[in-house]
């Protein structure tokens, strides 16, 4: 096979175990030989529509057998894989499409509305419906590609929020998902009887490398449910003998706080991971007192994702903690001059490693100020090492507000800010938040004689961001601090704002 890419992991699946089940979803099952029989006749459609080598398909829906097989028919045929965000708004969506050059857009019904919004800004030859994609299915012959893919080709990009207010690509190739895939395999032990949960996004990193292709790779079972509900998530794992699962803060705290959760059984439960946000200790001992042990870590986007990993044994003893790096990733944390920190003194992480991405999409300059060119990533995180090797996170250089596991870059609610006519300066910060971990603050300067409420600047935003990026309160102020060079300065901002 000269497909070396994730595109062939349906034909080698099926080679292997062509009877296992594959995918369950709302009460259907499909074995990895009914899987690669539909990713072959896809990819031969979309090869009729036209697309190629290095061409871009991207699909916007929840969590569906379908993405899955857009996923794997795409990389069949060389092309590129963009999953979209489904919460984003439709300008924010369209700006995407049109910076990845995508030449066919998959959506599901639950997206219809948005998807006929973008269209005329979107620039997107070939649109695909659900009922669309049944015909492609169904047309398309069941005679298998074999397009060499080489493993540093681009098999995916996958958009993070701007810290300049504009999303970038995030160009991840077949050989960082194989290995980002090897070292979550090395820290949790996945059987190939694994029956994995898959209720947060696919579209994020984590819920799709850390969860979906591991799991592919062992040959399991995966369950997708298309939106989360805490209670459904307990019938799941008592229904369908859930072995693994991935959930940001929120969605465990939900799931503990559901009815049920003291009787429900989740006795199948052998491993489960938590990312996107800080750990809260009582959230852990919580699910200890279950007899379950939380499995976290730190990653990036950019690393696709793993970066460190606090292992079982480690779990409640070093609670504070995000671990040691992974097996085939180095970390170091330096001062601003690049020398290494020493104990318990903070400095950047830098990562490096066979799954630190490539680069940017079509950005060289931003790729450059992050990425060495011996390949180095620049996190932008702050952290200090312990005389024992762990890494605990301190801070953000960057202003990045994580809510319910989303990434929220303030520049990008701002510049959105600044269209509204009563506003004359305004700075977005994060400010805790008991169910969400962290939300935004916007704190405005209103224009001389301009009169405004909080609600009508918020309600400004609806539909021009995603709903989870609008800030959840508005604070008026007559300045705001910056330094001799005019920057805004947040860290002030924070002190003065946030409640204590």
């Amino acid at each position: 096979m000269r497909n070396q890419g994730i595109g062939s992991w349906a034909a080698r699946r099926a080679r292997m175990s062509p009877e296992r089940i594959a995918v369950v979803h709302d009460g259907r099952e499909w074995t990895y030989g009914q899987l690669h029989d539909r990713v072959i006749r896809l990819a031969r459609a979309l090869a009729g529509l036209g697309v190629g080598p290095g061409d871009r398909v991207a699909y916007l829906g929840p969590n569906h057998p379908h993405f899955l097989e857009a996923l794997f028919a795409t990389g069949s045929i060389g092309a590129i894989f963009v999953p979209l965000n489904t919460r984003l708004a439709a300008p924010e969506l369209a700006y995407i499409l049109r910076d990845s050059g995508a030449r066919v857009l998959i959506h599901s019904p639950t997206h219809t509305e948005v998807v006929a919004q973008l269209r005329p800004a979107a620039d997107v030859p070939n649109v695909v419906d659900f009922p669309g994609y049944h015909r492609m299915i169904a047309d398309g012959a069941a005679e298998p590609l074999d397009e060499p893919v080489d493993r540093d080709d681009v098999a995916m990009i996958m958009y993070t929020s701007g810290t300049t207010g504009q999303p970038k690509g995030v160009a991840l190739s077949h050989a960082n998902l194989v290995w980002n895939s090897l070292n979550l395999l090395i820290d949790v032990d996945l059987a190939g009887d694994e029956v994995t949960l898959v209720n947060a996004p696919m579209f994020h990193v984590a819920a799709l490398n850390q969860t979906v292709l591991p799991t592919v790779l062992k040959g399991g079972t995966l369950v997708l449910d298309s939106a989360f509900d805490p209670g459904r998530t307990l019938e799941l794992i008592r229904r369908h003998r859930v072995t693994y699962l991935f959930g940001v803060p929120v969605m465990y705290q939900a799931v503990a706080a559901a009815p049920g959760w003291a009787e429900a059984d989740l006795s199948s439960v052998r491993s489960m991971i938590c990312g996107g946000a800080p750990v809260p200790e009582s959230l852990i001992a919580t699910y200890t007192e279950r007899g379950l042990t939380f499995l976290q870590g730190y990653g990036l986007t950019e690393t696709a994702p793993g970066v460190l990993f606090l292992r079982a044994q480690d779990s409640r003893a070093r609670i504070d903690s995000a671990g040691t790096p992974c097996f085939f990733t180095d970390v170091r944390v330096v001062r601003p001059d690049g020398t290494e920190v020493g104990p318990n003194e903070p400095g950047e992480i830098l990562v490096h490693g066979p799954n630190v991405m490539g680069g940017y999409w079509h950005k060289p300059a931003e790729t450059a100020a992050v990425l060495s060119e011996d390949g180095w990533l620049r996190t932008g995180d702050v952290a200090v090492v312990g005389e024992d090797g762990y890494v605990t996170i301190r801070d953000r250089i960057k202003d990045m507000i994580i809510s319910g596991g989303e990434n929220i870059y303030p520049a990008e609610v701002e510049d959105v800010l600044y269209r509204h006519p009563t506003v004359a300066e305004c700075a977005v910060i994060g400010v805790p938040d008991q169910r969400w971990g962290e939300v935004g603050r916007a704190v405005v300067v209103l224009r001389d004689g301009a009169a405004a409420e909080p609600d009508e600047l918020l309600d400004f935003l609806t539909g021009k961001i995603a709903k989870y990026k609008i800030p959840k309160s508005v604070v008026f102020v007559t300045s705001l601090p910056r330094s001799g060079s005019g920057k805004i300065l947040k860290g002030p901002l924070r002190a003065a704002h946030t409640p204590s």
